[in-house]
């Protein structure tokens, strides 16, 4: 088998929505979108790492996530590399790469971040999923974080006929943190499945840590899932030590 292009996709949302109500006004809130830590502790890890990196979504838009812009989801440096619009980060995220334009082919993993938003577009996202299901055929590292594996339904693997995640442990976003955050009325409403039913869904083990905030990720084979966006660092470097192993 020829040596994996060491390169990476980022996948972002291209949904959003206003999820985050006011408290003195239902109709009123905050938007959800891409989780920005989610694709920028993962840009960082990767290109440290030696990848290349192109961040894409399914539509070529994307909206950033209110809540993940909030003090104590970046760091003042991530901060000031999102502000600067002329960072490696930031041109990328607003090149507006639509995923249908680009060739599976020439990636050895298929990141998918993530953000509420996520649950809405990803379950229907034909063109990152052919991505992603391209990588994975050419032995690759597949994975996500938080709501990102709202994109595996769909990513079949071509030797089995089967989704690439039947039988094996995952993880994501809680239904106890959609709970907390008092957010079920909202995700209800959007007819999408929570991460851990789309698990069960999939023929998939949905594991999860004590702490919903913890920093905690699984491997299982070429398949790699952070719980929340306090793990997307960690889940990177996971993602990067299963590429290393390939």
């Amino acid at each position: 088998m020829p040596a994996l292009p060491r390169r990476a996709l980022i996948a972002v949302t291209s949904a959003s929505a206003n999820l985050f109500p006011d408290e003195n006004d239902s109709s009123k809130g905050e938007i959800t979108g891409v989780f920005i830590g989610e694709a920028l502790h993962p840009y960082n890890v990767l290109t440290a790492a030696g990848f290349e990196v192109d961040i894409a979504s399914e539509k070529g838009v994307y909206t950033a996530d209110w809540l993940s812009l909030q003090p104590g989801f970046l760091s003042d440096e991530e901060r000031k590399q999102y502000d600067d619009k002329t960072s490696d980060f930031r041109k990328k995220l607003d090149a507006g790469l639509e995923a249908e334009s680009l060739d599976g082919n020439n990636y050895g993993i298929f990141f998918a971040s993530a953000g509420h938003a996520a649950l809405i577009d990803y379950p229907h996202a034909t063109a990152l999923k052919a991505i992603a299901s391209k990588v994975w055929e050419n032995g690759g590292i597949v994975s996500s974080v938080c709501h990102g594996p709202a994109i595996f339904p769909g990513i079949i693997d071509s030797k089995t006929g089967k989704s690439i995640i039947e039988g094996k442990k995952i993880t994501g976003f809680t239904r106890e943190g959609e709970e907390t955050m008092k957010l079920m009325p909202a995700l209800e409403s959007w007819g999408e499945p929570l991460i851990d039913t789309w698990a069960e869904r999939l023929g998939a083990t949905y594991l999860r840590d004590d702490d919903i905030w913890g920093d905690y990720n699984i491997t299982d084979g070429r398949i790699v899932t952070g719980q929340n966006p306090q793990s997307a660092m960690s889940t990177a470097k996971a993602v990067v030590e299963a590429f290393e192993k390939l």
